[in-house]
């Protein structure tokens, strides 16, 4: 591919597949509307079709034996989001408050998960056994936000966890509920939503081939077209949609956006294709990346639970962390 078909494909593909992921999170919410989703679920899906970018580039790469690609655009890609749509929206908005409920439930699973990636990435866990444990993870945790009460009744919790649970589910959702409130759907929006999946892949694609060809002409690392170019532009609706929450004061939406995209991320886009096509052998450019999403995963919750949401001061952190995460990568690649 020469030069400027691939800045052409890169751009274009870009473009068309940031704009055209709106409408198919907007149809998937009404689709999910009419079948009686919950706030919390419908989160769940929204950020199932704002990941799919993110998710298209990394399955892309991983098909082409291009692994450090790969691994690079899904885990960059969570490393960015917390920069982005937690660091940044603190930052924009002077606080973002958030119940001290909501961040141990979501952050507890945004914990393991990052936790397993690392595992998977440092070789310790086959991509099969990473992929199992986290879906059990993410299966539990859905069906739970979906039908708390019957889960919590018939696996006889005792009454103080039962309670602290219902809790923390209902004031996640008091947030979503204003947050996300779509209309009921109709066949037009399934019709919608499929044609708008197909464009955003097909998008993706040419945007990750453009950016992988560009790369190894100008001889740009693997990690940092993964890792800090493709993670940037892919996670750019996440990031504008949380600044945006951020600022209506919708602290938890922002949080099970940012959260909910990176669990989708390392299950959809790493683990999943992984298991098939193999994963990247372990490197140095592999334990940072993965390293410093485990890590500043846990500061952002520590800093959230601490100060029962974010503040500016919060957010510079964040975002000087993620400054530093960029030199040591271009640093190491």
């Amino acid at each position: 591919m020469s030069a400027g078909l691939s800045i052409v494909a890169f751009v274009l593909g870009a473009g068309v597949s940031l704009a055209t992921s709106w409408l198919l999170v907007t149809r998937l919410e009404r689709v999910g509307g009419r079948l009686g989703f919950s706030e919390a679920v419908l989160g769940m899906v929204a950020a199932l079709a704002a990941d799919a970018p993110e998710v298209t580039a990394s399955v892309t790469a991983l098909s082409h034996h291009q692994q450090t690609v790969g691994a690079g655009v899904v885990i960059g890609s969570n490393v960015f989001n917390l920069a982005a749509l937690l660091g940044l929206g603190a930052l924009v908005a002077g606080h973002i408050g958030l119940h001290r409920r909501v961040v141990l439930l979501g952050g507890a699973i945004a914990v393991v998960i990052s936790g397993i990636c690392l595992l998977a990435v440092a070789g310790v866990l086959s991509p099969a056994v990473a992929l199992a444990a986290s879906l059990a993870v993410l299966v539990s945790y859905v069906a739970l936000l979906a039908a708390h009460r019957s889960i919590l009744r018939r696996l006889h919790v005792p009454r103080r966890w039962s309670s602290w649970l219902r809790l923390a589910i209902a004031e996640e959702e008091i947030e979503l509920e204003v947050a996300i409130h779509p209309r009921r759907g109709t066949g037009r929006d399934v019709v919608a939503a499929v044609g708008a999946l197909v464009v955003v892949v097909a998008a993706s694609v040419a945007m990750e081939r453009g950016a992988s060809s560009l790369g190894h002409r100008y001889g740009i690392a693997q990690i940092v077209v993964g890792g800090l170019i493709l993670a940037a532009v892919t996670s750019l609706p996440n990031a504008v949609a949380a600044v945006y929450l951020a600022r209506r004061g919708r602290g938890a939406a922002a949080l099970s956006t940012a959260l909910n995209s990176n669990t989708i991320n390392v299950v959809a886009g790493l683990l999943i294709p992984s298991t098939v096509i193999g994963l990247v052998r372990p490197s140095a450019s592999g334990y940072v990346i993965t390293g410093w999403y485990l890590g500043l995963t846990v500061m952002t919750l520590g800093l959230a639970y601490a100060g029962r949401g974010l503040r500016r001061v919060s957010g510079s952190v964040i975002l000087g962390a993620y400054v530093v995460f960029v030199a040591v990568l271009l640093a190491i690649s």
